[in-house]
C-alpha cells in the first residue's frame, strides 16, 4: 500500500499542470514596458508556416518588423504581404535572405539592424528542419516483417556515413540555427531593449519520444534544452519556448531524410497556424516560460515519467509505427 507521504507527493505532482497556466497569467505584461508601435522584432524562419503567420500579425499591429527566410521567392511574397497587414498602422517591414545557421550572415544582419533600428525587442526563432524515418531505416538497414531480422544484418559503412550525414543537415537546422541566433543576437538584446524576448518553435517532439522522428526529436530536444540553459544564464532575457502538436501545413516535404508521412494528414487534424501564432505573440507578451499546445501534452510529458509503457503505445499509435 502506498503510503498517506506519497499520495500527497503524488497529488501534488499532478496538480502542477493545472497550476501553470494560472501561474504564467499573473507574470507582469510585457507590453506595459514596449507597445506594439515601439516594437522591434525579428522573425527567423518567416516564409511559410507559422512564421509566416507571425509576420503577418506582427505587422498588421504595427510592429518594427524584419522577416528572415532562405527562400527568395517566398520571403518575398511574405514580405508583400506584410507591408499590406501593416497599411495604415504605422508599422515598417524589412526582409533579409538568409541561412539563419549561417555564422557570418547572421552577424551581418546584426549589424544591420543594429544600424538601421539601434535596437531588437524581440526575436522569434522559427526556422526549422523535419526527419520522418526510424534512425536504422535512414542508414540501410530494414527489418523482415516475418522474422523481424535486420536486413542487412549490420549497417555498413555507407549506411553509418548516411545516417551521421542527415543527422548533420537534422542538427544543422534545428540546433545550430538557434545556437547561432542566440549567440549573434542574445549581447544586442541586452544592451538595447528595455524588456528584451525570446521566442523558440518548439515541438512536443522534443519532450515526448516519437518513433520514427528520432533524429527530429532528439535536435528539437537539443535546442529546447539550450534555451532553458540560457534563461537561467540570462534572466535579463524573457525566454518562451512553444511546444505544438501536428500544425497543419507542408512542413513535412522538406524533410532532410526523404521521409513520407505517417500520422493523419496535418492539414486535416493538425493545429492552424494562425492559432499557433496568436497563442506565440500572446506567451511573449506575457512572458510565459514553456507552452504547450495543446494542454494533454503537457499531461503526456508528466505520464512518460509515471507510467512509460501508456505513452510509449500512444506515440506508436499516432505515429502508425509498428515494429516490422
Amino acid at each position: 500500500m502506498f503510503s498517506p507521504s506519497s499520495i500527497s507527493a503524488f497529488s501534488l505532482l499532478l496538480a502542477v499542470p493545472l497550476a501553470i497556466p494560472f501561474l504564467n497569467n499573473v507574470s507582469s505584461r510585457r507590453t506595459r514596458r514596449i507597445s506594439h508601435a515601439q516594437e522591434y522584432v525579428l522573425i527567423l524562419g518567416a516564409s511559410s508556416g507559422v512564421g509566416r503567420e507571425l509576420a503577418l500579425q506582427y505587422a498588421a499591429r504595427g510592429a518594427r518588423l524584419c522577416i528572415v527566410a532562405r527562400r527568395e521567392a517566398e520571403l518575398q511574397k511574405a514580405h508583400a504581404e506584410c507591408l499590406a497587414a501593416a497599411s495604415g498602422k504605422g508599422g515598417q517591414v524589412t526582409m533579409a535572405v538568409l541561412d539563419a545557421s549561417d555564422a557570418e550572415q547572421m552577424l551581418s544582419l546584426r549589424d544591420k539592424l543594429e544600424k538601421e533600428w539601434g535596437r531588437l525587442d524581440t526575436m522569434l526563432v522559427v526556422a526549422g528542419v523535419s526527419a520522418l524515418r526510424p534512425l536504422l531505416e535512414i542508414a540501410g538497414v530494414e527489418r523482415d516483417g516475418t522474422t523481424r531480422k535486420f536486413i542487412p544484418q549490420d549497417c555498413t559503412l555507407d549506411g553509418l556515413k548516411e545516417g551521421v550525414r542527415i543527422a548533420g543537415a537534422a542538427m544543422q537546422g534545428n540546433y545550430f540555427g538557434p545556437l547561432v541566433a542566440a549567440l549573434a543576437f542574445i549581447p544586442f538584446m541586452t544592451r538595447t531593449s528595455p524588456s528584451p524576448s525570446i521566442l523558440q518553435l518548439s515541438s512536443v517532439a522534443a519532450v515526448v519520444p516519437p518513433p520514427t522522428r528520432a533524429l527530429y526529436g532528439s535536435s528539437k530536444s537539443a535546442s529546447l534544452m539550450l534555451y532553458q540553459a540560457l534563461a537561467i544564464e540570462h534572466p535579463e532575457i524573457a525566454f518562451t519556448n512553444i511546444l505544438p502538436g501536428t500544425i497543419e501545413g507542408d512542413f513535412r516535404a522538406s524533410a532532410v531524410d526523404g521521409g513520407p508521412v505517417r500520422e493523419a494528414d496535418p492539414n486535416k487534424h493538425g493545429l492552424k497556424k494562425e492559432f499557433v501564432a496568436r497563442r506565440c505573440i500572446d506567451a511573449v507578451d506575457a512572458r510565459e516560460r514553456t507552452v504547450f499546445m495543446g494542454n494533454q501534452y503537457r499531461w503526456a510529458h508528466l505520464m512518460y515519467w509515471i507510467w512509460p509503457s501508456v505513452i510509449e503505445r500512444v506515440a506508436r499509435k499516432k505515429y502508425n509505427f509498428e515494429i516490422r
